[in-house]
């Protein structure tokens, strides 16, 4: 009896998965453990977010010119003082408060402080008629104001609704800064800064991020527990195909 193919019967008989089973396990396997990790990882990204905003809110505000010697500006607190441009308004579309549809006002702001533009986020207002114009009304008198600076985790912003000729205030659904102050022919700062609630603040309730980490660690989970199901797919499959494969007859030849 050849010794080679006996070892390889015995093989096939303790346990044998199968060509299908064993390219799904090695193409998906590695993607599901990704997916986890991944997840895992935004989830520490998160908390750490989370905790410089908190150590960032306690701390003193500081003013513009400071903010730009900042090498991390996000959630630093400022302090302004100027006045609002109110005819270069920006209507940030597909914000919710409590189910309600509505949207976010941006306004420029002169800073006098540093001689700089900064694109003010004046908070949430309601809009439940489409067909008519969101109302708002805006100062006009010289202002000191408190905000911090938003800065989004990922570079993606892209500017709709802004382009040279179009009527104010624009609807928009997304804002990229730098190209708004070319637009407009102006120095300013290149981050939203989304006031503090005061004067001039509308509903100005904005979470830090949009998905807690503990979502994130649930979605890692998830993402494991199908990697294990798939591995033990895997396993039940070489055990009963094995099984099978014993039940089958057998002729030996010398």
């Amino acid at each position: 009896m050849n010794t080679t193919s006996s070892i390889d019967s015995v093989r096939r008989r303790t346990f044998s998965p199968g060509v299908l089973p064993t390219v799904v396990l090695l193409v998906l396997l590695p993607c599901l453990l990704a997916l986890g990790f991944w997840q895992l990882s935004r989830a520490e990204e998160k908390r750490q977010l989370l905790a410089i905003n908190e150590a960032r809110q306690q701390a003193a505000p500081v003013s513009i010119s400071e903010l730009e010697r900042e090498p991390d500006p996000s959630y630093r607190r400022v302090h302004l003082q100027g006045f609002f441009d109110a005819r270069h308004s920006l209507l940030l579309d597909n914000r919710t408060r409590d189910g309600k549809a509505g949207v976010e006002l941006l306004q420029p702001f002169y800073d006098q402080l540093s001689g700089l533009w900064v694109l003010l986020n004046r908070g949430w207002l309601p809009w439940p008629d489409r067909r008519a114009s969101p109302q708002f009304t805006t100062p006009d008198d010289l202002m000191q104001l408190q905000g911090w600076v938003y800065v989004p985790l990922e570079s993606d912003w892209q500017l709709k609704g802004t382009e040279a000729g179009g009527e104010w205030p624009r609807l928009i659904t997304a804002v990229e800064v730098q190209k708004l102050w070319q637009q407009l022919g102006r120095g300013g700062l290149n981050y939203e800064v989304r006031l503090q609630p005061g004067p001039a603040a509308l509903r100005a309730d904005w979470p830090v991020v949009a998905m807690n980490p503990d979502k994130h660690t649930g979605y890692a989970v998830q993402w494991f527990a199908m990697a294990a199901a798939l591995v033990g797919l895997f396993i039940y499959l070489g055990l009963f195909n094995a099984r099978e494969n014993r039940n089958e007859p057998s002729h030996h030849h010398a």
